[in-house]
């Protein structure tokens, strides 16, 4: 059986702000295939990054597929906006917002893939019974709110049960990780039962990305 290939999902978070359009050009060039976009409002994290209107004018300048990380209060008011901006796949917080299911469902009717995130003292019960309705889970690895943080351990445990819980209901549903993912760890945690891993600092800061990228592969997956 051939293994399947890890998923890099890099973090516009940490690259160059002030050249979106050349960066997510250049991603594709170096042949990745998503971006992790991460949308902050200041109240459920502290920091603001950007919303719909900066995804939608990237959008027209890249075919990558947009991994939209929503770390915002109530994302059941947004999710139609994101849609229309051009996101592929949109991720909400479980902590974030009273009517889990509703909202993973009101993703997936809008025609887009949809993802719940953890952060990492939430227990995986949280999404026990939506594990059949999600396309990824995404287990935050740090607390969100801040790049360049370092990987919180037990996590990896947290990984492995969850891969547990997917196999257990013969579902295809991804384990994403973000927090902490560098060339250090990223093969403990495909291991672990990784699929796509999020990485900010540890990719954008080591050009050209076609070697960082290539790099992150032949580590992860030998």
């Amino acid at each position: 059986m051939t293994q399947k290939k890890t998923i890099i999902s890099p973090s516009l978070l940490s690259c160059d702000f002030s050249r979106l359009a050349d960066e997510l050009k250049a991603l594709e060039e170096a042949g990745l295939e998503w971006a992790h976009l991460d949308v902050m409002d200041g109240m459920f994290v502290p920091n603001i990054t950007f919303g719909p209107p900066v995804i939608k004018s990237m959008r027209k300048e890249s075919n990558l597929f947009f991994d939209c990380h929503l770390m915002i209060e109530q994302p059941e008011r947004y999710i139609q906006e994101f849609v229309d901006a051009g996101a592929d796949l949109i991720c909400v917080h479980a902590e974030a917002t009273n009517h889990l299911e509703r909202v993973v469902s009101a993703i997936a009717d809008a025609g887009v893939k949809p993802a719940v995130a953890l952060n990492p003292a939430t227990p995986l019960d949280e999404i026990k019974y939506l594990i059949p309705q999600l396309y990824m889970v995404l287990i935050m690895s740090v607390n969100p709110g801040f790049g360049g943080q370092k990987y919180i351990p037990f996590c990896t445990e947290k990984i492995s049960e969850l891969k547990s819980m997917i196999t257990a209901q013969k579902a295809e549903t991804l384990i994403q990780v973000d927090g902490g993912v560098t060339m250090e760890n990223c093969r403990e945690l495909v291991e672990a039962g990784a699929d796509v891993l999020v990485s900010g600092s540890a990719f954008f800061k080591f050009p050209p990305y076609a070697e960082r990228y290539k790099k992150f592969i032949e580590t992860c997956n030998g």
